[in-house]
């Protein structure tokens, strides 16, 4: 059974805040947009941490049966985009978050309480948390 968009976007939550990732953001974009419904934003220090980054988010959401409909800027390493359809997921350099400050781009979005998130018990919904 495939995972929804949202148990993608904590199990990739999991995987940025492991490989040391900063400003970790995750926005529910349901009211924002019909493209996706989460955006994982985050930043690493250096282009091997960038990179890192996203290998590790590729292969936590492989081992769970998920692969990127499209990865992009893995080469440059200043911005990894990594598209799962109901969750992108950007990495950037900080340089290069500070000048797209998608946060700003899409200020009506929801942003997600992470440590809420992650410290809730599995298969519990939100309201009973």
């Amino acid at each position: 059974m495939p995972l929804t968009p949202r148990a993608l976007a904590m199990l990739a939550v999991e995987a940025v805040i492991d490989r040391k990732a900063q400003d970790v953001v995750l926005l529910d974009m349901h009211e924002v947009t019909l493209v996706t419904d989460y955006f994982l934003i985050c930043t690493g220090v250096s282009r091997p941490h960038v990179q890192a980054v996203a290998e590790e988010v590729e292969a936590r959401l492989a081992a769970a049966g998920a692969q990127p409909r499209h990865r992009e800027g893995y080469v440059a390493g200043s911005w990894v985009v990594l598209d799962y359809g109901g969750l992108v997921t950007h990495i950037f350099q900080p340089q290069a978050r500070e000048f797209y400050a998608l946060e700003r781009l899409w200020g009506d979005a929801v942003t997600v309480d992470i440590d809420r998130e992650r410290n809730r018990p599995a298969g519990r919904p939100a309201h009973l948390a």
